[in-house]
């Protein structure tokens, strides 16, 4: 079954404006499942570096090309950060005319050794787990009810957004391919990709976060908790986060002596992987699981969000920077009426936004008029369609 994504409009429009599409996300997110669909109408031929055959002809670029690319219309390059030494060798086939739809699992693809090779010949666009508009289109509802909305937030929050998870009904049979899932994206993508060993401390280090999702856990924390090293802690969080695992939120800030500047906050991209890691499956939410739940949804959506903490302990969960104008968001489970934290005041007091949102999974609607900013209690499917509408 083939589910609309969001990322098709962008895509067809850049099918005849460049040489080279990146398609990038987290493993299983569908992203051989989305070229293939595109693929009949450009008579694409597939081709994939899971392959060792494919892998080994890759090394000598001209038998590559004679094999595999000559007389292509379009040619889908699957998982190509497994090929060796990628980035002059997609030059090289880009040089010769040739059209390539390629795939990555990791952000390696577009570090400086692959893209500065491809610098004005390739778009990038980034295919996540469905978001909630398109696990709506893939469970067959096209109008999004406010029930329909609490029931797929829910098991969005149970068993994450991947494609294949979403797609199959039986609970346990959904928990066992998000463990078979996980285990892989730690292996190959995370442990394989970046050359790490210690297969133990990376998975308890992954386990860490996904205990502490939206803590301050701060790097010092993880060292003396695991017993690892800083530049070891640093390695492998940066893995995590280069193969789509998890996110780091960083914090946002104008008053450089008063507000919090360094540690970022980790969130995962998709819950399902999240839960997976704790070996637990909650039907009911709590506020972390909430928090990184709205967190992941702002990213699928394209936003970049930051959090807000001054030194005195005054704190605000997401700060989106919108070109010049700065939206405060806080998250709470339940908001049966629109009450502000002194944090949340704090900020509109000293950055005095035009508007700000409460966004809760449990919502009364209400709207008050603070200091000339409008504050609202939102719901998730609310304040993305407010922040994608607004000018």
């Amino acid at each position: 079954m083939y589910v609309q994504r969001n990322i098709a409009h962008s895509f067809k429009d850049l099918t005849d404006a460049v040489k080279v599409i990146a398609v990038v996300g987290p493993r299983q997110s569908g992203k051989t499942t989305f070229l293939k669909h595109w693929s009949a109408d450009f008579d694409a031929r597939y081709i994939t570096f899971d392959d060792p055959d494919v892998r080994e002809i890759f090394t000598d670029i001209k038998a590559f090309e004679s094999e595999y690319i000559s007389g292509n219309r379009v040619t889908i390059l699957d998982e190509v950060q497994y090929g060796s030494d990628p980035g002059i060798k997609l030059k090289y086939l880009v040089d010769r005319g040739h059209r390539l739809w390629i795939t990555s699992s990791t952000e390696t693809l577009l570090g400086i050794s692959v893209l500065s090779h491809l610098v004005g010949r390739v778009s990038i666009l980034r295919l996540y787990p469905f978001d909630q508009k398109e696990m709506a289109l893939a469970r067959g509802n096209t109008t999004m009810t406010d029930t329909i909305e609490m029931r797929l937030m829910g098991e969005h929050m149970q068993f994450g957004g991947l494609p294949g998870i979403v797609l199959q009904e039986k609970r346990d049979i959904k928990i066992t391919l998000l463990r078979d899932i996980l285990e892989t994206m730690l292996l190959k993508d995370v442990a394989g990709t970046f050359s790490i060993s210690d297969l133990d401390s990376l998975w308890k280090l992954a386990r860490l976060i996904a205990l502490n999702v939206g803590s301050p856990l701060t790097k010092d924390r993880i060292c003396n908790d695991l017993d690892l090293s800083f530049l070891t802690v640093k390695k492998y969080i940066e893995a995590l986060t280069k193969s789509y695992l998890i996110v780091q939120v960083p914090p946002f800030y104008r008053n450089k002596n008063l507000e919090m500047k360094k540690q970022p906050r980790y969130y995962f991209l998709d819950m399902g992987l999240r839960n997976a890691l704790i070996n637990e499956f909650p039907a009911t939410s709590d506020g972390r699981s909430f928090e990184n739940y709205v967190i992941s949804e702002l990213i699928k959506s394209g936003f970049a969000p930051r959090y807000w903490r001054t030194k005195g302990g005054a704190e605000v969960d997401v700060v989106l920077e919108l070109g010049r104008e700065i939206v405060p968001i806080e998250i709470k489970t339940t908001l049966n009426k629109l009450k502000m934290e002194r944090g949340f005041r704090s900020f509109l007091d000293k950055y005095s936004p035009t508007r700000a949102y409460l966004v809760g999974y449990q919502v009364k609607k209400e709207e008050v008029l603070e200091n000339g900013c409008r504050v609202k209690n939102v719901s998730v499917k609310e304040l993305l369609k407010e922040l994608t509408a607004h000018p």
